[in-house]
Order: C-alpha cells, then structure tokens, then sequence
C-alpha cells in the first residue's frame, strides 16, 4: 500500500511539473502575438488570397475532394496530390516562411480542405475543428502546447483567417516552435 501511495505522490508531481513547464509566459505570449500580425500579412498575400479564392470557386477534382482522412493518411509524399500541395506558388510561398521558429504552414479553403502547406500534415480537412472554424468566422485561433509529430519538438499553432474583401475565405495554420520562441 505505501508503494502504490508513493508512486500515486511521484506521478502526481511529474504530472504537475510537466504541466507547468508547458505553460505559456507572458513573454513568450507576447513573442506568439508579434508573430501573428507577421502571420496575417502573410495570409493577405495574393498568392496564398488566390490559392483559396481559386479552389474555392473551381472546386477539386471528384476524387480528391471526397478524400477522407483515412485515404490522406495512407497516400505517399510522392503521390501527384500531395505534392502539388507543396509545389504549387502558395506552397512555395508557405515552404519559404519555415525556419527554426516556423515548424509548418498549412492553407485551408473554405471546407477545410487542403489548398497549400510547407510539408504534408497529418489531417486533409480541419473543417469541424477551432483551427479552421474559428478563423472561418474571422477570429484568431491559438492551440496548446503539442508535440510536432514530424519534429518531435514542442509548439503551438496558431490560425488566422484568409480574407478577400474582408470576408474569410479560408485559414492560415502555423505551427511555431516553442523552444524558440522562449529563447
């Protein structure tokens, strides 16, 4: 009984600390704030304003369109689809925002649907989720802290909303590292 009650204390503790060394400090908050203002200009650039109002407007061929996250998941970085999604001008645009404190990028149409990233994310569609939603209905969006599967490294992603004549067309999803951003 005494082992069991000590590792409850010791789990408890390693629980705790774990949660308060992954929180944000207004420093660093203040870091996520600057680079979010960067964010939206990048997404009122007119490459990434016509990648989203063009798929949005022109659609995706059938079978792309009705991908579910299953069949992404499955698909190669080298299939046509998914590199298309990196080597067209947003995702070049995208590919060349990445550095030690930008992890990703990734542009949504107005379904959630992939338009562009920097690399291939995890998910085809985020519609449904606060990191498209929210940005859909013209507000800012911050996550928690996360585990980048692809880094392994710790960050936050952040989403603003992809406007034309002020209405969300879009969103704009960026992960930044969080170790750069406390340094």
């Amino acid at each position: 009984m005494k082992i069991r009650k000590a590792l409850w204390i010791a789990a408890s503790a390693s629980i705790a600390a774990c949660a308060y060394a992954q929180s944000i400090t207004p420093a660093v908050q203040a870091k996520i704030d600057a680079k979010r203002n960067e964010i939206t200009l990048w997404a009122a650039n007119p490459v990434i304003v016509s990648a989203v109002r063009d798929q949005n407007k022109q659609g995706l061929p059938p079978a792309v369109a009705a991908m579910t996250q299953d069949q992404w998941k499955d698909m190669s970085v080298l299939d046509p689809v998914v590199r298309g999604l990196s080597k067209n001008a947003a995702g070049q645009f995208l590919k060349s925002k990445c550095d030690d404190l930008v992890t990703i990028c990734f542009l949504s149409d107005a379904d959630g649907r992939k338009a562009a990233y920097s690399a291939k994310t995890s998910n085809w569609c985020h519609k449904g989720m606060a990191k498209h939603d929210d940005p859909m209905a013209g507000k800012y969006w911050q996550g928690p802290i996360e585990l980048n599967a692809a880094s392994g490294k710790q960050q936050v992603q952040i989403a603003v909303p992809v406007l034309d004549g002020g209405k969300p067309i879009g969103s704009l999803v960026v992960g930044l590292a969080l170790q750069k951003l406390g340094e």
